[in-house]
């Protein structure tokens, strides 16, 4: 079964004439310390010396085999289970069943759970568990069905088996079905299965559960796990400050953290103002002997990325003395949020000279950094780059590619991508329907919808917004009224903030500002400041200044520091001839310390990005920049376009 291993410190220990007891004892000693190859030696010795394995021997076996990813130790060991007297034991059969699950070979142990004449509530978790692992759940909930059916009454494993099932289908009302079922069978006062439900129901998108589920553990029941599972939460929703707070208060309930605190801490630590408590974090990590494993490199790498400490990221992935593909596509993500295409190019080539193959994420980062920049030749050179190393064939990079084509705003190398798609789903046909809106072409983008629709195909809650969005830039009043009562009326999906904010800026466009605030005082949840500014925005272009004011006050209450909300409101004012309402706009910046950042413009220029600001004179080739300008606006001039915009109160403001 296995190369010869020296087996003698198992042993040794031992009379010359071991018993079934001490070759057991031996073998799973090998298993525990992670030696499986050992254990199979062992194994075979004791059949060697004629010593026969008992029906405790054989669960150790097929643990050992677990562990080892060949699928070819199955097939031996079950024929050794088969020429024994344990063949059809309970506990025997159920090993197997759990090895072949573990192997992935489910067909194998469905087929060896149905043979048996004896099935416990273990030999039911470990084919339930096999098929959850594989995200079947229909075949989950059918041999639930079956398992209740024989009066096996499921515990608690069987409990984490059908969530992780759920979890595969992020269905968040099974997940809730589930744990009223556990409630009512007692299982929710074992604290495994809590931790499970806190998990559960974060990972579907219900937050607020998942903390009334982890309220509700006593605190002297709580493990790390626990902590863990909330504060993985927390990183799901990128809550920094939530998840820090609990992880304080973790430690000052006296439990020492581990690996997977300080990855989920890192995981949602994604901002700029959050950098500090990252790199505290990272030190706390170094103290905890965590930075030692690679997962958390990467992760820092990751973190230092997002929060715009590109320095620190490349200091520690230069310092790795063995790099993944996850470490390499860390690090190029980090560059190419950046900007810096340059650098990104280079790495992805030392990636493939280290020997690493780019996946699915590397490249979804390089495109996102082509499409965040608008380098459209850079990002037509990464289509063919995916299409000569085969990845191009993925449906998920074909919808970046196309995302990234529009907008570039090359709608045609977009279309050209689109149609030769052997396969597009609900993504793609949302990701052209969204990049014509982009680009303009509203008409297409309607015809797509509904080609969409005669083809049967069911949008989601973004293709409706996509389309809102074509109709809303158009003017297509009537359209987008038609397509958002389409929405609730035929495919029975619930608008969003989003939603209703395409909505309210149409019938605004429109002139009927009226309407457009009588729908956002009725929506069913609480308008932000996208929604109110799509009105003011709307009160501004038909000068409607009271409806402005009510508006307004709404903004400022949300979020004082937004500039451009006193920009909009100034203009509002001095449209309507109100100088003393521009004045007072002007003294509310200054009394609230708000500042308004000059916009930028960015251009790429052999890979670099270059950014500018308006009168920016600190550029190294300024001289030659401004005498460029200077040429072109003299051309203009010979033209004919002799008049400058005037300013408006916007600059007066700047």
């Amino acid at each position: 079964m296995v190369k010869s291993l020296s087996v003698t410190p198992y042993l040794s220990r031992y009379s010359s004439f071991p018993t079934v007891g001490i070759w057991n004892s031996s073998i799973r000693e090998a298993v525990n310390q992670g030696h499986s190859r050992k254990a199979l030696l062992l194994f075979r010795q004791m059949k060697q010396n004629g010593s026969e394995p008992d029906n405790f021997t054989f669960p150790i076996v097929a643990k050992a085999c677990c562990k080892l990813s060949d699928p070819k130790l199955s097939l031996v060991f079950h024929t050794h289970v088969v020429k024994s007297p344990f063949g059809s034991h309970v506990f025997v059969q159920t090993a197997l069943v759990d090895m072949y699950v573990k192997h992935g070979q489910l067909v194998d142990a469905y087929n060896l759970f149905e043979r048996m004449p004896v099935r416990d509530v273990a030999s039911w978790n470990a084919m339930l568990v096999g098929f959850a692992q594989s995200g079947c759940l229909g075949r989950v909930l059918c041999l639930f069905h079956q398992m209740r059916f024989a009066a096996v009454q499921p515990d608690s494993v069987t409990c984490v088996g059908l969530i992780q099932a759920c979890l595969h289908a992020k269905n968040l009302k099974m997940v809730k079905a589930i744990h009223s079922y556990g409630i009512r069978t007692g299982m929710d006062a074992d604290v495994s299965v809590a931790n499970t439900w806190i998990g559960a129901y974060s990972k579907c998108g219900d937050l607020d559960l998942a903390k009334v589920i982890f309220d509700g553990i006593d605190l002297d029941v709580r493990t790390v796990v626990s902590w863990n599972s909330m504060i993985a939460g927390f990183a799901n929703f990128e809550k920094f400050l939530d998840a820090l707070s609990y992880y304080k208060s973790m430690l000052h309930g006296g439990l020492r953290p581990d690996t997977s605190t300080i990855l989920s801490l890192l995981s949602s630590c994604v901002q700029y103002e959050f950098l500090f408590q990252g790199t505290l974090i990272h030190s706390h990590g170094i103290q905890l002997g965590c930075v030692s494993d690679i997962s958390v490199v990467n992760t820092l790498i990751s973190m230092y990325s997002k929060c715009g400490d590109i320095v620190s990221a490349r200091l520690l992935f230069d310092g790795m003395s063995h790099r993944t593909c996850v470490s390499w596509t860390a690090i190029i993500s980090g560059y190419s949020k950046k900007g810096d295409l340059d650098e990104t190019l280079g790495l992805l080539h030392a990636m493939g000279a280290a020997g690493e193959k780019p996946d699915l994420v590397t490249m979804l980062s390089l495109i996102s950094g082509c499409t965040q920049a608008g380098a459209l030749e850079l990002g037509k050179w990464i289509n063919s780059y995916a299409l000569s190393n085969g990845l191009r064939d993925n449906i998920i990079i074909c919808n970046a590619l196309i995302d990234m084509y529009a907008k570039c705003g090359s709608m045609n190398d977009a279309r050209d991508l689109f149609y030769i798609m052997p396969e597009k789903t609900v993504v793609s046909w949302t990701t052209m329907i969204s990049g014509c809106a982009l680009n303009g072409e509203f008409k297409e983008a309607l015809d797509l919808f509904h080609t969409m629709l005669e083809r049967g195909l069911k949008p989601n809650h973004i293709t409706f917004l996509a389309v809102l969005q074509a109709c809303t830039h158009a003017g297509l009043l009537e359209k987008g009224m038609e397509c958002f009562a389409m929405m609730t009326n035929v495919y029975n999906i619930a608008p969003g903030l989003d939603h209703y904010s395409c909505v309210a800026d149409l019938l605004g466009r429109r002139g009927m500002i009226i309407e457009a605030l009588k729908l956002v005082q009725i929506m069913p949840m609480k308008p932000d400041t996208g929604i109110w500014s799509a009105l003011l925005a709307a009160c501004k272009i038909h000068r409607n200044r009271e409806i402005g004011e009510y508006v307004s006050r709404h903004l400022f209450e949300l979020d004082p520091q937004v500039a451009v909300l006193y920009v909009e409101m100034a203009n509002i004012y001095a449209s309507d001839g109100k100088w003393d309402g521009v004045a007072a706009i002007r003294r509310m910046m200054k009394c609230n310390k708000v500042k308004k950042l000059p916009g930028q413009s960015v251009i790429q220029v052999n890979g670099k990005p270059h950014v500018f600001t308006v009168e920016d004179r600190g550029h190294p080739e300024g001289l030659l920049l401004y005498s460029m300008l200077d040429n072109l606006i003299l051309q203009l001039k010979e033209e004919g376009y002799l008049h400058l915009p005037e300013r408006t109160s916007e600059h007066e403001l700047g």
